[in-house]
């Protein structure tokens, strides 16, 4: 990976799994000047010793997003992951004013797969209103529309190997579910090289269903775990029962109606077009995090 772009390079979100991860590859690539914002600066205390300039900066305090923006030629937003209605949607407004204000010539955007009208998503409006946001800001801009992270399984699938049942409320629909390691490949990607406007769907290699899930699970785990499929409400209510807050539940939830519904459904060849690297299949990830999901 090399960098076809002249910087400032500014990666928001930095002191996250994503924001990091993004943050090596594109010193990796040799990128430069390369900014780091964060609500904890002091988290990035790593990343300074290696030459990145640490700013503070918090969507939700728009004052000070021109500081932690000036200079900036290419910017990596990183959606927030607020919960509270409209609370994200609003951060995202503050960060893309700041952004043109500041003379940013390339935004690049984490959406999400098919955030329309219909997602049972409930922050599904968020990610779209944002890309209407991108759209109205006159900045030329790349969308990526991130799968469901394979690295999510990893919260669920000991509970199903434990039981030795998969149970989920997601019928037979299928999802291309990404590592959050090829996600952020194709996020540095992007940033480097990316000049249109253009909208990509970032996905694994393969559209895998919960049938599917459970059949790698009963390999790695050497036990036979059948797939149980169950009612949404069943599910919100199983997951409280096991200490998740109710609104919580209902967010987890939303994500199996999603699949059920053919949302995630999709698959590309982005991260193979964007890196030169064929994203991980969930079997290979599963398989190389075995330790973790057998405990």
């Amino acid at each position: 990976m090399s960098s076809d772009m002249a910087g400032p390079f500014v990666i928001t979100g930095a002191s996250g799994q994503l924001g990091s991860m993004v943050l090596d590859f594109m010193l990796e690539a040799g990128a430069s000047p390369l900014i780091a914002t964060t609500r904890s600066p002091e988290k990035l205390s790593a990343a300074a010793a290696r030459g990145i300039e640490v700013r503070a900066a918090d969507f939700n305090q728009p004052q000070g997003l021109p500081a932690a923006f000036a200079g900036a030629k290419r910017l990596l937003l990183i959606s927030t992951d607020d919960l509270e209605p409209g609370k994200r949607l609003t951060a995202h407004s503050a960060a893309i004013k700041a952004a043109v204000e500041a003379g940013v010539t390339h935004i690049v955007y984490t959406s999400l797969t098919r955030p329309e009208s219909g997602s049972p998503i409930s922050f599904a409006p968020d990610h779209a209103e944002t890309e209407a946001m991108l759209a109205d800001s006159g900045v030329t801009h790349t969308i990526l529309r991130n799968s469901l992270y394979t690295d999510l399984l990893l919260m669920s699938a000991p509970q199903a190997v434990g039981m030795g049942q998969l149970f989920a409320a997601a019928a037979d629909g299928k999802a291309g579910y990404v590592t959050r390691e090829d996600c952020a490949r194709a996020a540095a990607a992007a940033l480097l090289r990316e000049s249109e406007t253009r909208t990509i769907d970032i996905t694994g290699p393969a559209s895998v269903a919960h049938a599917d899930l459970a059949a790698i699970y009963s390999e790695v785990s050497g036990k036979d775990i059948p797939y149980i499929p169950i009612s949404v409400d069943d599910l919100v209510a199983a997951m409280v029962k096991n200490g998740l807050p109710e609104m919580m539940a209902k967010v987890f939830a939303s994500f199996d109606v999603a699949i059920a519904q053919g949302y995630f459904d999709v698959r590309s060849t982005a991260v193979n077009d964007l890196t030169g690297r064929e994203p991980t299949s969930v079997h290979d990830f599963l398989v190389a995090n075995k330790a973790a999901l057998t405990g």
